[in-house]
């Protein structure tokens, strides 16, 4: 069964190990911003620095796993049909609109979608790492600036994670404007339990 996550607003969803997760962008160039929690303690939590070290790669895709503050893996990507996806930069937030929209209306972005919806899980907003920002385009320059592009990703497009501990997993269908192409359209979730 397919779920959908609104456009600007995020949900937490239960997984056991070997359960598989699917993140769908149902329209295309949609981003969604990716937490994972351990149900045992909620203080270990997805990191982009472990993951970074073990996996030897900024670009992770098919094969590669996703590492705890604590050195574990928590998810595998077993399937990936964009390959482009973003671990450097955090979940936009009230603050980020406030610097990079000022002429837009401030929203709690994707930090706030998922502040609210891991809180029940004894996540504090302080304990939210950068986002695994799946679908993400942040092209490296040769100078080591950043640069956010509209997603690659077209109707359909998916990643496929195997959890491998048992998990809370925050999920977004991501508010900021320059993420998603200047739009905001929703992004759909399978899960297959084992």
């Amino acid at each position: 069964m397919t779920n959908r996550i609104q456009p600007r607003t995020g949900v937490a969803v239960e997984l056991s190990v070997g359960d598989l997760l699917t993140v769908i962008d149902p329209e295309g160039s949609q981003v969604s911003d990716l937490v994972a929690v351990s149900r045992r303690d909620p203080r270990e939590i997805l990191s982009n620095g472990r993951t970074f070290d073990y996996e030897e790669t900024i670009r992770l895709t098919t094969g590669a796993r996703l590492w705890s503050n604590r050195s574990n893996p928590m998810l595998s990507i077993v399937e990936d049909t964009v390959g482009l996806h973003d671990f450097l930069l955090t979940p936009c937030s009230q603050a980020t609109f406030e610097h990079f929209y000022p002429d837009e209306p401030v929203h709690r972005g994707c930090f706030g979608n998922l502040a609210a919806a891991l809180e029940p899980y004894g996540v504090e907003p302080d304990g939210i790492p950068t986002a695994f920002n799946v679908f993400m385009n942040v092209p490296l320059a040769k100078d080591g600036r950043l640069t956010v592009e509209p997603p690659k990703s077209t109707a359909g497009d998916f990643i496929r994670f195997r959890a491998e501990m048992n998990l809370i997993v925050g999920l977004t269908a991501c508010s900021a404007y320059a993420s998603n192409g200047g739009s905001f359209k929703p992004i759909d979730y399978a899960i297959e339990r084992v």
